[in-house]
């Protein structure tokens, strides 16, 4: 049916198995609008391109993540369109 639980939990630091986990560590968190935080993870260093103090939906604003140009390429395509239908 269901598996037993062991009726005995690991000492205090023997909670994983030793020399098969990535070492955990403090990281510094850092986001393109240039906020940074502390937290750990196994990577000591992360790059965010949204944050909850830029993402539109903390804030309020719109804001367009631009990645590849590709907003741009969109623009381009389709805004002259747009521009002439309201025009014509």
């Amino acid at each position: 049916m269901y598996p037993s639980f062991p009726e005995k939990t690991p000492a205090e630091g023997e909670a994983v198995k030793k020399g098969i986990h990535p070492e955990y560590v403090e990281a510094i968190v850092t986001c393109a609008c240039g906020e940074t935080w502390r937290t750990r993870s196994t990577k000591r260093e992360i790059h965010l391109e949204v944050c909850s103090a830029c993402h539109p939906f903390f804030t309020g604003r719109q804001k367009y993540v631009d990645t590849a140009g590709r907003v741009e390429r969109f623009q381009k395509k389709y805004g002259s369109r747009q521009a002439d239908e309201r025009k014509g």
